[in-house]
């Protein structure tokens, strides 16, 4: 395998302007671009150009275009995994996604942060942080993900939330600042009436 450059985590670094990685950044995006301009009904070219686009993925992942994304290889999805239109997702450091994770349509998961300081985000310094999505986590519509935030299995995330610190398992959480709104216990099964196997809708 070709020697990647190397991004340091949890560090302030150079990254505007290095060739290195401005040349990893164009590769991956020409491939975003190839994959978003894809017939609907092209899965199986889908799936391939996926699968050369991330680091890894299990069985049945799936990505509604447009997807785009920095590096691709530092994105790794479990199973099941479904993310509808529209997620960004700046994969500086390591984004690790669960199995049966729903992504709703235009999130955004970022692994970057850049300086606080005004002189050294002038100069371009930023910091990358590793993000890990559990598994059997929702996020809502519109959901943003901040570097180096963790969210537990079973968690779902409301639509619009800003989710700046990590979440644990089995909650919903919202907001901006995203947080804890209560635990999801057995009374969520008996939410709505379960539609009879003999009324659910069948193909003709």
């Amino acid at each position: 395998m070709k020697e990647r450059p190397h991004i340091p985590i949890y560090t302030l670094f150079e990254a505007n302007g290095v060739p290195a990685l401005e040349k990893e950044i164009a590769k991956c995006k020409a491939k975003c671009h190839k994959y978003n301009r894809l017939s609907p009904n092209q899965k199986s070219k889908q799936q391939k150009l996926l699968r050369s686009l991330l680091g890894g993925t299990g069985k049945n992942a799936a990505i509604l275009p447009p997807f785009w994304c920095d590096y691709g290889y530092n994105i790794f999805a479990g199973d099941n995994f479904y993310a509808n239109h529209g997620l960004v997702i700046t994969d500086g450091a390591k984004v690790t996604i669960g199995d049966d994770v729903f992504i709703a349509p235009n999130c955004c998961i970022t692994t970057a942060e850049h300086a606080v300081d005004p002189e050294q985000r002038k100069a371009g310094m930023e910091v990358a942080k590793p993000v890990t999505i559990g598994n059997n986590v929702w996020l809502g519509a519109n959901v943003t993900v901040l570097a180096g935030v963790s969210i537990g299995d079973n968690a779902v995330i409301g639509a619009g939330s800003v989710v700046t610190r990590s979440i644990p398992a089995n909650v919903v959480a919202v907001g901006v600042p995203c947080r804890v709104l209560r635990e999801i216990t057995e009374e969520d099964k008996r939410r709505y009436p379960i539609v009879p196997e003999s009324r659910a809708p069948r193909t003709e």
